[in-house]
């Protein structure tokens, strides 16, 4: 690939001919610099010399398990990692994202949903300074003075509630896991507070969201987490 360029790099790590056919035909449509393999060594090597901006990996590869390698990259790659699979079981999508997948999308998949999906994921890798605002349709927020509005008009978070969102904001576009967010919110100890962690999004929900019960912002990934949609 030429060095030079300013083109996103994309490693496909699948071992499905059409598939990446499909995707280097998509990918490169679309501006993006395209290397493939079909086996986990390989991918694991290229991901090593071509440096990507994303890695878009299947977890059925023909010499290793998926989940292995996304675990020996993690081992030292920060490159957002994006599951492309057929396994659709929560606790797979779960323990790849525990295991340091950005975000996890079952085939067959739609190509436009996985380029939003890569956009999302290159904007978070490219983030070096924190803005100090975010901001997400009438949702506004000041990470410095923790101030919180809504169409302009401020609103009062508990203390958790504050940091369950500040915690969203900062994976905007990732899947967090409920097992993620317990952890960063409550610590190790209350593992098993799933049910405490509903009620807590439900209630931040009422406050930020236009409409609670069809939430915009914070989305449930069903049996997996929540993410924080980001435009």
């Amino acid at each position: 690939m030429d060095s030079g360029s300013a083109k996103p790099r994309i490693l496909i790590i699948d071992d499905e001919m059409q598939i990446r056919r499909l995707l280097r035909i998509t990918l490169e449509a679309n501006g993006y610099l395209v290397a493939e393999t079909d086996n986990g060594k390989n991918g694991t090597l290229m991901a090593a010399m071509e440096h990507p901006d994303v890695i878009l990996l299947d977890l059925g590869l023909p010499d290793t398990d998926g989940l292995q390698v996304l675990e020996r990259l993690r081992e030292w790659s920060t490159a957002p990692v994006i599951i492309l699979s057929v396994r659709d079981e929560e606790k797979t999508m779960i323990r790849a994202l525990d295991s340091g997948a950005d975000d996890y999308i079952t085939k067959p998949f739609n190509t436009g949903e996985l380029l939003a999906r890569i956009r999302v994921a290159i904007r978070h890798a490219m983030r070096t300074d924190e803005s100090p605002i975010f901001t997400m349709g009438n949702l506004s927020v000041d990470l410095t003075s923790r101030i919180v509005k809504v169409n302009n008009e401020e609103v009062r978070l508990t203390a958790l509630e504050y940091n369950l969102l500040s915690l969203m904001i900062r994976n905007a576009g990732k899947v967090l896991t409920h097992a993620f967010i317990i952890k960063a919110i409550w610590g190790n100890a209350y593992a098993d507070n799933a049910q405490t962690l509903r009620v807590h999004m439900a209630q931040l929900r009422r406050k930020i969201e236009e409409n609670p019960s069809i939430p915009e912002i914070l989305i449930t990934e069903p049996g997996v987490g929540y993410r924080l949609v980001q435009d």
